[in-house]
């Protein structure tokens, strides 16, 4: 037995009790935002094998912005015809609607967001853009279409079939929300001047009282070179019923004009505005990732825009350029 001289000097042990450690303190985990299907867009342009322009440019670089595009191509060439030179064959205008009816025998067209129409070739092609977007539009009321109406550029003139820029104007512009032509179709189809920031803007305008009567009617005029610009710039003017803004980069010596730009900008433009909804941050993105694009094209020495290469500036582009508002 243990005397209290052999106790001496051992502690005291209190409650014996056992209890487990504390857990401890954690913050509540942040849970993510629940999985959204991507956005769709119906993209109804040429397709080149080679290189980068029509449906080659812009179902690129709307995938790179996050939506499913749903590729129609109107032609199938080797290359642009800016090479002088190509093989390959224009497309029936009943493909279209071909097309479409297996697109809409999977149950799609509801999801479809909007529209977009590059280079029709055809009177009969025309005529299937349109209802192929009366078509989405049934399914889905708030699809938007944007058309860029290609017809010709300065230099060039006019480089489509003779009937096409009063088919464009008279039955694909009076179903567009949004429109995209550059100076050369922007003076075409409105028979008016563009040489002054004001002369730009009352064409524009013109050309808004054309557009569909439900949508947003947005004029976007790219290459806009004029008498009282800067020197050694490049403008896009957007025109909106609630205000204009004008978007300048500087103007790089590419030699001959890159075949494309139009094409890439034009769809940049419009999926930065369905994702936004503001037009003039989706003028300053959109003109800011084609700089990227072209100022990589000339720094390579390519014929060819330099889209894949150039990708992450269609997302996040490195040098920012801004909107400027003109108007509103």
């Amino acid at each position: 037995m243990c005397g209290a001289t052999c106790c001496a000097g051992r502690p005291i042990l209190g409650d014996m009790t056992f209890r487990p450690p504390a857990a401890p303190s954690q913050t509540p985990a942040v849970q993510p935002p629940p999985a959204q299907p991507p956005r769709n867009i119906l993209s109804i342009q040429s397709w080149v094998s080679y290189g980068h322009v029509g449906n080659a440019a812009a179902l690129f670089a709307l995938q790179r912005l996050g939506f499913e595009t749903w590729g129609v191509h109107t032609v199938q060439f080797s290359n642009h015809t800016g090479y002088g030179a190509w093989t390959g064959t224009v497309f029936p205008s009943e493909l279209i609607a071909e097309l479409l009816d297996g697109i809409e025998a999977r149950g799609a067209l509801p999801s479809c967001d909007g529209v977009l129409s590059g280079y029709m070739g055809s009177e009969g092609t025309v005529a299937a853009v349109v209802e192929a977007v009366a078509r989405v539009r049934q399914a889905n009321p708030a699809a938007l279409y944007c058309c860029d109406p290609v017809m010709g550029d300065v230099g060039r003139g006019i480089f489509v079939r003779p009937e096409l820029p009063d088919l464009i104007a008279t039955q694909a512009l009076a179903a567009a929300d949004i429109v995209t032509p550059n100076q050369f179709e922007l003076e075409l189809l409105t028979e008016l001047k563009v040489d002054t920031l004001e002369h730009a803007l009352a064409a524009a305008h013109t050309l808004r009282e054309r557009l569909y009567p439900g949508g947003p009617r947005i004029v976007l005029l790219t290459s806009l070179v004029r008498s009282d610009a800067p020197e050694g710039v490049i403008e896009t003017l957007a025109v909106t019923g609630e205000g204009s803004w004008l978007c300048r980069t500087p103007l790089l010596p590419l030699d001959p004009p890159r075949n494309g730009t139009g094409d890439a900008i034009a769809a940049l433009f419009y999926g930065q505005f369905l994702k936004t909804g503001n037009p003039a941050r989706a003028l300053s993105l959109s003109m800011s990732a084609l700089y990227g694009v072209l100022d990589l094209t000339h720094q390579l020495g390519t014929r060819e825009i330099q889209l894949v290469a150039a990708q992450d500036q269609l997302v996040e582009p490195v040098h920012l350029f801004p909107a400027e508002q003109v108007e509103g």
